[in-house]
């Protein structure tokens, strides 16, 4: 809210519920003009940034035409990231001995990571992020309760996992070893949950694949390798975000958006 109240405070204006179907681009000059929104609304614009996936950007937003660079063939040949699945739930107790950050790597570590990028199947066993932010801020859930979200690597839709039959007992699976191991009769202090898997950042965050970090950074696809920031296909459309340079991670795609916003002001838009 504090960032969305300071972009409305310098005069930007934000649209909801507006998907934007098309980056439109002027033939002749190969330079985007606006976007076309699914509704049929033009918006025009000096510069276009897109905070979206970058595969998906070039897929779906921008004409083959327009494409000499980042190809269909490329993008597709490129590598991508694991994806997640997170499921956030509320409990009607409050577990004191678990800290905010609990990091539970399985003891098959390097076959895990073979399972997941090589592989592509859905392991028996798993790595977990556990987070516990009312271990440091009790305010975020009722007097007496916790709130959380576990986290656990799996692969991208490049594979043929089925979540909509595997969902459900993959996250019982993980109930079930926490119960065991940190978390005494979770289910049973379960009283809300809410869990995303890769469909979900294929379908409703427009992610290709599924991938939740975009390109892998492998030497190949790392630094001035990875999809740059300005378009090398259409001069004024800019990326910020985990699939650009410098990277994913909170400090990699907040870094993105200064080093577009610096680009910006140099051009003079």
């Amino acid at each position: 809210k504090a960032f969305g109240d300071l972009f409305l405070d310098t005069g930007g204006e934000v649209f909801l519920e507006a998907e934007v179907e098309e980056i439109l681009i002027n033939e002749n000059t190969g330079k985007a003009t606006g976007v076309k929104m699914k509704s049929g609304e033009v918006l025009e614009a000096d510069a276009i940034v897109s905070n979206a996936d970058v595969a998906f950007t070039y897929l779906n937003l921008i004409p083959k035409r327009f494409r000499k660079k980042y190809t269909d063939a490329k993008i597709k040949k490129m590598t991508y990231s694991m994806s997640l699945f997170v499921i956030y739930f509320g409990t009607n107790r409050k577990y004191e001995d678990l800290a905010h950050h609990e990091i539970i790597i399985s003891r098959r570590y390097k076959g895990l990571l073979e399972d997941i990028f090589d592989k592509k199947i859905l392991a028996e066993d798993f790595s977990l992020y556990l987070h516990r932010p009312t271990a440091t801020d009790p305010s975020l859930a009722p007097e007496g309760c916790d709130a959380w979200y576990v986290l656990s690597p799996v692969p991208h839709l490049g594979g043929d996992i089925d979540w909509t039959k595997e969902a459900e007992p993959y996250k019982q699976k993980i109930y079930q070893y926490l119960e065991k191991r940190f978390l005494p009769d979770l289910r049973k202090h379960i009283v809300t949950e809410h869990y995303i898997d890769p469909l979900h950042f294929q379908n409703t965050l427009n992610s290709y694949l599924g991938n939740a970090f975009g390109v892998e950074p492998t030497l190949m696809q790392s630094a001035y390798l990875r999809p740059h920031n300005q378009s090398e296909d259409v001069e004024n459309l800019f990326f910020v975000g985990a699939g650009t340079h410098p990277g994913a991670g909170l400090p990699g795609v907040i870094s993105s958006g200064k080093i577009v916003g610096n680009m910006i002001s140099d051009f003079g838009f």
